[in-house]
């Protein structure tokens, strides 16, 4: 197991302390989840802002139940594959990650009072945080992933929690590193290696960790709506018909002010608020 010497967690800390006081970088060699972890935390009354990162995280979770395993050999990791009945989500997929540069993925969850006048978007500008510090070719599929050439590359989980007077927010990220299994999938992943030859899981954290809380405050400040072009300009659904999970069917019209999707259905056009509702392209097979 890697040391956290191996971690730049003190150049995190001098990046964003001076902004955020109070701020800390923890690293655990492995927890369930981190976003578990950080609301745990909260619910005690631990609300001082953290970033917690692991090596290898047993029990990860994405949005609307999916798995999300992290360590050298994880098989799932970013994929989001969804959860099979009651198998426990460690497994003998998940191998223990030997040191830092063999990691298979990164996994990591911010967590920080926020006390936005709106919440609408927060998912939108977490993934456009990342995305603008990592590589231009990356785009955002709403509400929540990371796209590289129609393969998911990354996931961001957000929850939130009342601790008396105070909301606590946790964004949750996990990033496809290098190769993932593919196995079970309808579409393999992407990996950040594809487009960035050679980079491990500490220069990926450096890379996004104080850009994610900067996006993060700009957005407690003044909300979605300045972050509404960034966002449309990446999006990896804009103009393309889509289907969603509830069956409507239609065109992809980009996000509102409010982080909405909205969506040109046979009826009229639809904002689209709920990250309950899946939306997906609709591939057309080539002739």
């Amino acid at each position: 197991m890697s040391s956290a010497a191996n971690w730049p967690t003190e150049q995190i800390r001098q990046a964003i302390a001076p902004d955020l006081p109070g701020f800390r970088v923890e690293m655990l060699p492995q927890i369930d989840s981190t976003n578990s972890e950080l609301m745990r935390r909260a619910r005690s009354g631990q609300i001082e802002p953290l970033l917690l990162v692991t090596e290898k995280q047993t029990a990860g979770r994405g949005r609307l139940g999916r798995e999300w395993f992290s360590g050298e050999g994880a098989s799932a990791a970013a994929s989001g594959r969804p959860k099979q009945g009651s198998t426990p989500s460690g497994g003998s997929a998940v191998r223990e990650a030997t040191n830092v540069e063999a990691a298979s993925s990164l996994a990591f969850s911010l967590g920080l009072p926020l006390s936005p006048l709106d919440w609408s978007g927060l998912s939108l500008v977490a993934g456009l945080g990342i995305v603008q510090s990592l590589h231009p070719d990356l785009r955002l599929k709403w509400p929540n992933d990371i796209w590289w050439h129609e393969r998911k590359l990354a996931g961001i989980l957000t929850e939130t929690t009342s601790v008396g007077a105070c909301r606590y927010v946790v964004v949750g990220v996990g990033i496809n590193l290098r190769r993932r299994d593919s196995e079970g999938l309808s579409t393999p992943p992407a990996w950040l290696e594809e487009l960035l030859p050679g980079i491990d899981a500490a220069s990926t954290l450096l890379r996004v960790a104080a850009p994610l809380l900067h996006s993060i405050k700009s957005f407690e400040k003044s909300g979605f709506a300045p972050f509404q072009a960034a966002f449309n300009a990446r999006d990896a659904l804009r103009d393309r018909d889509v289907a969603l999970s509830d069956g409507t069917a239609g065109v992809a019209r980009g996000v509102d002010p409010s982080g909405a999707l909205r969506v040109q259905t046979a009826g009229g056009l639809m904002n689209i608020s709920s990250a309950e509702v899946s939306v997906r392209p609709v591939i057309t097979a080539p002739s």
